[in-house]
Parts: C-alpha cells; sequence; structure tokens
C-alpha cells in the first residue's frame, strides 16, 4: 500500500517484509537536511504531529556507537523514544535503533539515507525494519503517517528560514 499527495512523503507499507518506506524531498542541499536531523536543538524543533506541545532530548551523541533519547508531550502525557546510532555518515546517512519505551521490546531498525538532487534539494529515503508484522501495524495504527506529515511540513518551515 502506497499513500501520497502533493509536497507530502510518499510511505509504502511492505507487504513481504514489516518495513515502512518514507521518501520525501525537501527545497534544501543534503546537508542542512541532515543536520536537521543530527544536531538536538533542530530535531526538537520539527519532529512528531502538530498536536504536540513540544520535544526535549535527553541525550544525544549522533555519531558512529552513540546514542539518544527524547520525550514528545502532549498535555500531562509523556512519550519517551530511545535509541542508538549504528552508523552515522555525514551528509549522506544514518543507521539507528528505534523504541517507544512503553514498548520496550519492539525495536525497529532505521536507515535514513540523504541524497543531493539538482537545485540544491534533498532526497530523503527512510526505511524502517520493523521486529515483526505486528509491531510494525502497531506503529502505523499509532498515527505515524500524521506525525510524519506534520513533521516534515514543520522542517520544511525550519529549513526554509
Amino acid at each position: 500500500m502506497t499513500t501520497t499527495t502533493k509536497r507530502e512523503a510518499e510511505i509504502t507499507i511492505g507487504d513481504t517484509m514489516p518495513t515502512i518506506m518514507i521518501v520525501r524531498e525537501f527545497d534544501a542541499p543534503a546537508t542542512a537536511v541532515f543536520r536537521a536531523h543530527a544536531a538536538p536543538e533542530l530535531f526538537v524543533r520539527w519532529v512528531g504531529p502538530e498536536s504536540l506541545d513540544s520535544s526535549r532530548v535527553d541525550r544525544w551523541d549522533c555519531r558512529t556507537g552513540g546514542e539518544w533519547r527524547y520525550v514528545s508531550v502532549r498535555g500531562d502525557e509523556e512519550h519517551w523514544f530511545r535509541g542508538c546510532f549504528h552508523e552515522v555518515r555525514p551528509d549522506e546517512l544514518i543507521v539507528q535503533t528505534f523504541t517507544y519505551e512503553p514498548v520496550a521490546d519492539n525495536v525497529s531498525l532505521g536507515r535514513f539515507v540523504f541524497e543531493d538532487l539538482p537545485g540544491g534539494r534533498c532526497r530523503l529515503t527512510a526505511t524502517s525494519l520493523a521486529d515483526s508484522f505486528e509491531a510494525r501495524d502497531a506503529f502505523v495504527r499509532s498515527g505515524m503517517e500524521v506525525g510524519v506529515r506534520d513533521g516534515y511540513r514543520k522542517l520544511d518551515a525550519l529549513l526554509a528560514r
């Protein structure tokens, strides 16, 4: 299944593997889009849906072998996420794990590829592999699509400054 709209992320849910692929183009070079994913002070400004009150970083060491942890806040609710950076190549690639702490047994592996396009633009291809179809489907049902699309619209605004 693939869903897409103009200027939005193309999200593809795998049929034969528990994957999610997101492809999105930005009107900024790969170096800027990478930095927005790697620098914690930028990341918390765009991650997640519009309905969040805020996000803040607990720890963030964006390098091969580093780790990360952040919280997103909505009203009285706190949603904690954590993972490890397995491979980081500036302006090119981030490979990391992703865990929603209340469901710590469900760990996904994400691969983010930053590709320069003509005209100072960038294509981001993010592929996540969940440890089961059930975990992947629960993630999709959680509102992942809204969070991705809202977040990337916020990232567009951040990159335009």
